[in-house]
């Protein structure tokens, strides 16, 4: 499956962090068992990429699925980490497991505790199996 690609939204140009959030959803165990056998590689893979300030990938209570939480200093660092992961044993094991994942440009907080964040709710995207996580 393709990464999520900044062409034809309205966010392009603009600065600002990236924030990825959603589920991971796998169709049966022999997918569940994929993800937890790639996910420690992946994590550690994607926390060392420059721009990444947050990348989660926790279970629930349905051993099918996992939540996934990512945030990326801008556009750039977030398309970095789409390609890097789309050529890896990541993506080659995990492609086909269904992603519920909504992508949303994040303006700068101008709070200096961080207690608070804007969402530029007019640039929210949903993806389904679009992004590689």
């Amino acid at each position: 499956m393709g990464g999520i690609s900044p062409a034809g939204t309205r966010d392009e140009g603009r600065t600002g962090a990236v924030e990825l959030t959603g589920r991971l959803v796998c169709g049966d165990l022999d997918e569940a068992a994929a993800v937890r056998r790639h996910l420690p590689e992946h994590v550690a893979l994607t926390r060392a990429e420059p721009g990444c300030l947050r990348f989660a990938v926790e279970p629930t209570e349905d051993p099918l699925v996992w939540t996934v939480s990512e945030l990326f200093v801008d556009r750039a660092a977030f398309e970095a980490h789409q390609a890097r992961v789309r050529s890896s044993p990541w993506s080659e094991d995990t492609s086909g497991i269904a992603r519920d994942y909504v992508v949303e440009s994040v303006t700068p907080d101008p709070t200096p505790t961080g207690a608070s964040r804007g969402l530029d709710d007019d640039h929210h995207r949903r993806t389904q199996g679009a992004a590689h996580g």
